[in-house]
């Protein structure tokens, strides 16, 4: 009989390319104030009675037509410019794996460009971005023109530092680019612009991406692409069948039909996001960036200090001084949270200033 083989080195079976990654964190600390993962602090709990009727053993609608149908609708789009994903990241996944690389994209920005990209191993463009992090036009053009990447990510508004981008430095980008350029609206119901959807007529290489999670609905894990029906055809190829699962579809599907709701959590938060800057801006020691997004990036002088000092409050942000140095992110969250969080911020400085003294 024979024996397990128990002196396999299983690392040396993994591709050079995922052994070098380090997996994305997203470790759960408790605490009594969550602010530090870009969630809405609104959801549907209504929505939920929508799944009282699902058949558990019958596979869910493999297209989504129902949701598609919701969402073409408030996009002015057709249902076969939409593509359904369980969440953005299986959507950049299905991306790169039908275009390949090189991949573009400008950092700081959302980790998960990269990391897919390394996993397929395809070669990773990484461009700063300018001091006001907004993109670093000529280097990205040069990028363009010399590497000519198959895909290019710009995320705007722009996961970590909360801008949108310039129109007149992603349009260059767009007419330069002989590969496709998604441009990734995770956080747009926040923002004060339509976005790009505008322009998906005029330019064919155009991916526009979306998702139900930054408005109330994150544990669904329900994300969408809209593009030109060639392009979703394509990806489609390498979709996983029944890839969004019946629980997700109906819920959302409830939640959509709830417009007057959904847009109000929305205003809501960003009303007290714009409370939440003005306060933090009057806080000494504290620089908060201008937001398009549900959060805010804010330096502060020993941040791994204030943020520690927080988590012992039962706040949490996030540390994210590996992308943005000296600096945090905090979560829009419900006005009593961000009252408690400004509270506890104003306290933690002036401790600290007392102990300079």
């Amino acid at each position: 009989m024979p024996m397990p083989n128990q002196k396999m080195n299983i690392k040396k079976l993994v591709k050079k390319d995922v052994a070098a990654l380090r997996a994305y964190s997203a470790v759960e600390i408790p605490c009594r104030i969550k602010l530090d993962a870009n969630e809405s602090p609104y959801g549907f709990d209504e929505a939920l009675k929508a799944a009282a009727l699902l058949k558990t053993n019958r596979y869910p609608d493999p297209e989504a037509k129902a949701l598609k149908k919701i969402l073409a609708r408030e996009m002015r789009v057709r249902p076969e410019n939409i593509l359904q994903g369980n969440g953005s990241d299986e959507l950049i996944y299905y991306l790169i794996a039908t275009f390949g690389g090189p991949v573009l994209y400008p950092v700081p920005t959302f980790s998960m460009y990269g990391i897919i990209a390394q996993a397929f191993g395809e070669e990773k463009l990484e461009v700063s971005l300018d001091e006001a992090y907004d993109l670093d036009a000529a280097a990205m053009l040069t990028a363009v023109k010399r590497q000519k990447p198959k895909l290019i990510f710009l995320s705007t508004p722009n996961n970590p530092t909360g801008n949108c981008f310039s129109s007149e430095r992603i349009l260059p980008l767009l007419e330069a680019a002989r590969g496709i350029v998604v441009v990734d609206e995770a956080y747009q119901p926040f923002a004060s612009d339509r976005g790009f959807l505008p322009l998906l007529k005029d330019y064919k290489n155009l991916v526009i991406m979306r998702t139900l999670s930054k408005i109330g609905l994150a544990g669904l894990r329900f994300g969408y692409m809209i593009a030109s029906p060639e392009i979703i055809g394509e990806v489609n190829k390498v979709r996983l069948p029944f890839n969004v699962n019946a629980l997700s579809q109906a819920v959302a599907l409830a939640a959509l039909k709830d417009r007057k709701r959904l847009k109000a959590s929305i205003r809501q938060i960003v009303t007290e996001r714009d409370r939440l800057f003005s306060a933090m801006e009057e806080i000494p020691g504290i620089t908060p960036f201008p937001s398009e997004a549900n959060f805010i990036l804010f330096r502060v002088a020993g941040p791994d200090r204030v943020y520690k000092a927080l988590l012992r409050q039962g706040i949490l942000v996030r540390n994210i001084q590996d992308a943005v140095k000296g600096s945090l992110r905090v979560t829009v969250g419900t006005p009593d949270e961000n009252t408690a969080f400004l509270r506890a911020l104003g306290k933690i400085q002036k401790s600290g200033r007392q102990e300079q003294a």
